[in-house]
């Protein structure tokens, strides 16, 4: 497992993130808090309240190329 904070600041980034996270093979999650949602629903995103970050676990050890989809969206 990788596990990553990102960032999901406008719509359209959560709709950038979610075509990013479907076409994994691999499941993808989301964690705010004590919610978790699965990254490839658009419900499970706007059900969460954004914080200042989001982790994401991601379920594969070879993500990379997921990883460099989603660099815009990932926070240090």
């Amino acid at each position: 497992m990788t596990s990553v904070k990102v960032k999901l600041m406008e719509i359209n980034d959560v709709k950038d993130f979610v075509a990013a996270a479907s076409l994994c093979a691999f499941d993808v999650d989301l964690i705010s808090g004590r919610y978790t949602v699965d990254a490839k629903s658009l419900m499970g995103i706007f059900s969460i309240v954004p914080s200042d970050s989001l982790e994401c676990n991601i379920y594969s050890d070879n993500c990379d190329e997921f990883l460099n989809d989603i660099k815009k969206f990932i926070v240090e």
